[in-house]
């Protein structure tokens, strides 16, 4: 089951669309970590805390909208992303490679004490190099790879956060990691090659046979 989604999100949305203010204050709480690193990771730099705050806003204002069922993680990171792009633009670029520069610090991975410190070192290394990275990608291919693998979310998360079909997802991300693997040389096989067998294996198969059509 994803992450931010179960059994009892839909009772605390339920009460929080008849006013129960507790209970909105709960939803807040759980999501506020992955909305922080997703506003940061797509560029809201210090003005991070304050998208968050205006996406739980304006989330809260179209609750009644929000289908029964459905994940609210994507859902509201796909608000949290409308606030990060509004905010971007009305800063200018500028602002916009700031805030990216900070996704290194703002989106590491969490490294347990007991890692090992030579392996703990790689994986803050190769963060780094990947947040360089993706200044070479375009806007869309950006996203999709911050979802997938900054935000860690699954192939389905990710086509409801940004809108897209899931064979978009999975074409778009594909050219991404392309790009990437020319530019840091192959480091991302592995992960790439995880993640995309999960999906395959989730769907059946489905994704690469959409492939196929493209």
């Amino acid at each position: 089951m994803p992450a931010g989604h179960d059994d009892s999100e839909g009772v605390v949305i339920a009460r929080v669309r008849a006013g129960d203010t507790e209970a909105y204050a709960q939803l807040v709480r759980s999501h506020t970590g992955v909305a922080l690193r997703a506003a940061v990771a797509f560029g809201a730099g210090a003005d991070a805390e304050d998208v968050v705050q205006s996406a739980f806003f304006k989330a809260y204002q179209a609750l009644g909208r929000f289908r029964d069922g459905a994940p609210f993680r994507p859902w509201l990171l796909r608000i949290v992303m409308n606030e990060t792009r509004n905010t971007v633009r009305s800063a200018g670029r500028a602002r916009a490679v700031a805030g990216r520069d900070a996704c290194s610090r703002g989106v590491d991975p969490v490294i347990p004490d007991s890692a090992d410190p030579a392996a703990a070192a790689l994986a803050r290394e190769r963060g780094t190099l990947l947040t360089a990275a993706l200044e070479e990608l375009s806007e869309e291919q950006r996203q999709v790879v911050t979802c997938r693998y900054l935000l860690e979310m699954d192939e389905a998360e990710t086509a409801q956060a940004l809108g897209w079909p899931r064979g978009t997802v999975k074409s778009r991300l594909n050219r991404a990691l392309r790009k990437l693997e020319r530019r840091l040389g192959g480091q991302l096989g592995p992960e790439r090659d995880g993640r995309d067998g999960r999906d395959e294996r989730k769907e059946g198969g489905r994704g690469a046979r959409n492939d196929g059509r493209r």
